[in-house]
């Protein structure tokens, strides 16, 4: 099972990755959106690679 603070980690990460999208959008900031789309695609990237391995550990 993949570490729990991994976890929390790509939790906290695809949240702050979703509030910098959406002050970049509201202010007009682009290159903070984009940032925050960034932030929040490497971490679920990151929980799906995770995923995998949890899944080939197991067999």
């Amino acid at each position: 099972m993949a570490n729990i603070k991994h976890k929390i980690d790509n939790a906290g990460n695809k949240v702050a990755g979703k509030i910098k999208e959406t002050v970049g959008k509201a202010t007009g900031n682009e290159k903070l959106e984009v940032k925050g789309i960034v932030q929040s695609k490497k971490a679920e990237i990151k929980g799906k690679i995770e995923e995998i391995t949890d899944k080939k550990v197991k067999k």
